[in-house]
């Protein structure tokens, strides 16, 4: 059996359960909330701090990897917005939440403890996880202010606006100071650092645990008196392909040409062929944009890597 699969079985399985306890009402309806925003603001910045900060900084400023994920992102995303805006001219909302679905994986909640689990003992491969992630909050950022923009007409600098999102932002700041500790080989007490890694090994089984909960509660968004239409099916089915294949291939090809340590090149590629992250459903939710196509293409997609991520430790592990 091929080893992805033990920890797509472990994320999967803590899913399941999330969608078991909200359908079987066991714990208050807004769990989910209070789980992401304890994710979102404790746990997930304390893992990027301490995996950055006990990460040489020579193994986190991998220029090439970094350019090569960044650049598969921006190339998905435009592509993305454009073929949307083709098919549904004047519509820059829905362009840009298409757009984020088929980019912004889920390098933190899956990726982290998926890198743990393909490459273990190997500090390089958390931080690869950790960069990625921080390269995708970017994208989420930039999304976040064009809907702010789009919906509220505000006027001023896009530049602006996106870095004072940056700053305020929780795994930014987590990233930022982790790096800067990196960088000055600054070494935390012991207790410190132990108390900041216990935080952030709850990251992992509380998000995922709250994205099966998030997928269990969308159904109440659901109109039609059809499980999914053939139009949905189509779109998610076409932003999984860009998100699944086309992302991580393009990766690879940034990355080969680049001449990067094939090591290094499979987990790139991995973490950007992973599933879109239950982030973007949240930011669905709360645009009204999207919402039930989010929820279905997440879920759609973190079946198909049963498929695609076993093809892909095969070709690029082995």
């Amino acid at each position: 059996m091929p080893a992805v699969i033990t920890p797509l079985l472990a994320v999967f399985g803590i899913m399941l359960i999330g969608t078991f306890v909200q359908k079987s009402k066991l714990l208050p309806a807004e769990t989910d909330q209070v789980l992401n925003q304890y994710v979102y603001y404790i746990a997930f910045p304390a893992i990027m701090l301490i995996t950055l900060a006990q990460t040489p900084i020579n193994d986190i400023l991998h220029w090439g990897y970094i350019a090569g994920f960044s650049g598969a992102m921006l190339i998905s995303y435009v592509i993305t917005f454009i073929i949307s805006l083709w098919l549904s001219p004047a519509q820059n909302a829905l362009a840009s939440m298409r757009a984020l679905n088929a980019t912004f994986g889920n390098t933190a909640f899956i990726g982290i403890p998926l890198m743990a689990m393909l490459f273990p003992g190997n500090q390089s491969a958390l931080a690869a996880a950790a960069i990625a992630s921080l390269l995708s909050v970017l994208i989420f950022a930039i999304t976040l202010v064009s809907l702010e923009i789009i919906g509220r007409n505000k006027q001023g600098s896009a530049l602006i606006i996106i870095s004072l999102a940056l700053i305020k932002n929780p795994i930014v700041v987590g990233s930022m100071v982790g790096i800067g500790l990196s960088a000055l080989t600054v070494a935390l007490p012991e207790s410190i650092a132990l108390i900041i890694r216990q935080l952030g090994m709850t990251s992992s089984p509380c998000a995922l645990f709250a994205i099966g909960m998030v997928l269990a509660k969308s159904a109440q968004y659901q109109t039609s008196s059809h499980i999914i239409s053939l139009k949905q099916l189509t779109e998610i089915s076409a932003i999984n392909i860009i998100k699944l294949v086309f992302q991580p291939l393009i990766t690879y090809l940034i990355m080969l040409g680049l001449n990067i340590d094939p090591q290094l090149i499979a987990m790139g590629v991995i973490l950007a062929a992973l599933p879109t992250a239950a982030s973007v459903y949240l930011l669905a939710q709360r645009y009204h944009i999207q919402v039930i196509t989010s929820a279905q293409g997440i879920l759609l997609g973190t079946l198909l890597t049963f498929i695609s991520l076993p093809l892909l430790e095969a070709y690029l592990l082995h």
